[in-house]
């Protein structure tokens, strides 16, 4: 007679620490001494439904805590240089730049490595950050918001920039001119309604809007909220800056001669 094959043991002890990545989960979830080669754990998990979504729900709490992690604040360097320095250093290592007042553009190389002469610049003010296509969210604003006279601030692209994160940006409401939310997929009329704040914006990008249904009528009802600010819906590449702020990723055109973005502004190269 056969002797019984084993039990198959599944599976929550699987998301532990001491399994890490796909191979320690196949030897932690493949049945005993029977292991076929052609057998992927693809397959083996999509046979087990629950098995495939307790995967799904580990690497996107994973996920999730990275975020989370990118977000967190930088509290020993705001007490030691204050919040402008703490607020550069955020941003940089979110992989955008910054502009202090009557500096030059400051952000990473490839690596991700900058240059931490910055910190020196205690009593000098930020007025101007790139963040586009930073992981930046609701918590990592605490940052940003703590830099009083900030007058351009660009998120486009930002993946975690929610209606939530736009009703956040009223302490700004007295610095803030220039405001780029192109891109971002989380944005919708709601969010663009909570600007109501920031009377003094003069110009706001919001193209590319997948959330927004109606951005011709949005554009309008935006004028209307805040009458002395430029709403856009074109691409914030064809568009001119504010004076000396000039935006860090527009300054190497093909033509700077035909560049409408550099013709009506002065130019400042960015730190590599």
């Amino acid at each position: 007679m056969a002797a019984p094959r084993a039990p198959l043991h599944l599976v929550t002890p699987v998301w532990n620490r001491g399994t890490r990545g796909t191979r320690g989960l196949s030897r932690a979830v493949a049945p005993e001494g029977s292991q076929k080669k052609g057998r992927s754990l693809l397959r083996f998990l999509a046979d087990r439904f629950y098995d495939v979504q307790a995967l799904r729900e580990y690497l996107l709490r994973k996920q999730v805590l990275k975020v989370h992690q990118k977000n967190r604040p930088f509290t020993y360097i705001k007490e030691r240089f204050g919040p402008h320095a703490a607020g550069a250093y955020f941003i940089l290592k979110q992989g955008g730049a910054v502009k202090f007042q009557g500096k030059e553009w400051i952000r990473s190389d490839a690596r991700g490595h900058f240059s931490l002469d910055f910190l020196k610049f205690q009593a000098v003010p930020v007025e101007a950050v790139d963040a586009s296509g930073c992981a930046i969210n609701y918590q990592g604003l605490d940052s940003v918001l703590a830099l009083k006279e900030l007058q351009s601030l660009w998120l486009q692209r930002c993946p975690h920039v929610d209606d939530w994160c736009l009703g956040r940006l009223h302490p700004l409401a007295n610095s803030l001119q220039e405001l780029s939310l192109a891109g971002c997929p989380r944005i919708s009329e709601r969010g663009l309604a909570s600007l109501h704040h920031l009377q003094n914006l003069r110009r706001l990008d919001i193209s590319d809007l997948p959330a927004v249904s109606n951005p011709g009528l949005t554009r309008i009802l935006v004028e209307e909220m805040l009458p002395s600010c430029q709403a856009s819906l074109l691409s914030s590449n064809s568009l001119p800056g504010l004076g000396e702020v000039s935006h860090p990723r527009k300054l190497h055109s093909p033509n700077p001669l035909t560049s409408p973005y550099l013709a009506t502004t002065t130019s400042r190269n960015p730190c590599s």
